[in-house]
């Protein structure tokens, strides 16, 4: 691990705003290659749901997306692990990071430096949350960490769980991990008018469902992603779910997303 700061570039902004241009554009002039801090673009088969835009990278080196098989869990540590990893292997090459992104815990995670570990599931630790109801969870969790940086967990069932056997786990720790690798941002954000940015992305929305969004949706649920994982990974996905299920009538779909 070097000890000397790693100079990137950071690019946010929200849904539709253009980062990925403005990403691949900085890249080419900067020597650059983008890592992307999309929570939801590592996953393979999720193109157009996730807006990866892969077509615009051309030669541009890209990390971090397509990573791992929709359905299994790819969290917050392990983002900062391996973001982390690449980052330090794009400085040895004398190249410039350009982080793109997306999520925010992902984003908070890397550049406020919070140190996570990797907690294993706990099986005495479930069976004896298992009676509890979901405000009791959030009770539990709460007593553990009262700073909740990602307000989902305190939403679902499952989240709930696994986010107090982290909580439970770092408690427990007995030594504090590694420091991260220091670093050296240069954090560019990208805005828009309110009217401007709703139109921009009702354009690119029309777009996807004309490039298959749909149909991307039920052939991942036809090689082995259930329903409720797929609402899970976002708003896009949880209505084209419901509306394959029969739950949406197409022009609702639209309405709502």
């Amino acid at each position: 691990m070097t000890n000397r700061a790693i100079p990137m570039v950071v690019i946010l902004g929200a849904t539709a705003s253009g980062k990925t241009g403005l990403a691949v554009a900085a890249a080419r002039t900067l020597h650059g290659e983008i890592i992307s801090a999309d929570s939801r673009q590592v996953y393979r088969g999720m193109d157009l749901g996730t807006g990866k835009d892969l077509s615009e990278y051309g030669d541009i080196p890209y990390h971090l997306i397509d990573i791992a098989d929709p359905g299994s869990e790819y969290n917050v540590y392990r983002f900062q692990r391996d973001c982390f990893a690449v980052l330090e292997g794009i400085d040895s090459r004398k190249r410039t990071p350009i982080l793109c992104g997306g999520t925010g815990l992902y984003l908070d995670a890397l550049l406020k430096g919070y140190r996570l570990i990797e907690v294993p599931i706990n099986p005495g630790l479930r069976h004896e949350l298992d009676p509890l109801d979901d405000e009791e969870l959030r009770q539990r969790l709460l007593a553990l960490k009262p700073e909740q940086h990602n307000q989902t967990d305190l939403l679902q069932r499952s989240r709930l769980i696994r986010a107090i056997e982290i909580a439970d786990g770092e408690q427990s720790l007995a030594q504090q991990p590694p420091p991260a690798p220091p670093l050296a941002p240069t954090i560019f954000g990208l805005r828009w008018p309110r009217p401007v940015l709703r139109e921009r992305i009702r354009l690119r929305l029309m777009q996807r469902f004309e490039q298959g969004m749909i149909e991307e949706v039920e052939t991942l649920h036809q090689s082995g992603v259930s329903w409720a994982s797929l609402e899970f990974y976002g708003l896009e996905y949880r209505l084209i779910a419901q509306h394959l299920q029969g739950e949406l009538s197409r022009n609702d779909m639209v309405q709502k997303l």
